[in-house]
């Protein structure tokens, strides 16, 4: 059964700052802790990355997976969902920018599922982990460029 959290921020910088950010996937081993590495596996007809594949410390260990991007709500929404993954079943997630004034309202929506059956509150904790963790290196990062 897969675990679904929310969570948000406000960044101080402006909604085109974060997307950009977000969406510089190469650039992400620079600012994400727990990121090894970053694979560009597939660009769209507009040159974005439409598949991605990370490496990433979690559970104490190295995973792998793979993700496909979607930008039909784009620079509001990026959305993804997993193609891929030696650790997860499920991994599907959006970023939604919102303004507010000079500053963004940043949420993140998650819904994960672990290949190894463990209690939902224990996927909840680790879900929100991520989730906070990843809001916070979004912020910073953000914020240092704008």
């Amino acid at each position: 059964m897969s675990q679904r959290a929310t969570e948000s921020i406000t960044v101080n910088a402006p909604p085109a700052t974060l997307y950009a950010v977000a969406t510089d996937f190469e650039s992400y081993p620079l600012w994400v802790a727990d990121l090894k590495s970053v694979t560009i596996l597939a660009r769209d007809e507009q040159g974005r990355a439409s598949d991605v594949e990370f490496r990433a410390a979690a559970f104490g260990r190295s995973s792998t997976y793979s993700l496909r991007y979607d930008y039909e709500s784009a620079p509001d929404t990026l959305s993804w969902s997993q193609i891929k993954s030696d650790l997860t079943t499920k991994l599907e997630g959006s970023y939604t920018f919102t303004a507010q004034g000079d500053a963004t309202h940043a949420l993140y929506d998650l819904e994960v599922d672990l290949m190894v059956p463990i209690p939902g509150f224990i996927k909840s904790r680790a879900a929100q982990r991520i989730q906070s963790q990843a809001l916070r290196e979004l912020k910073a990062r953000a914020e240092s460029l704008a």
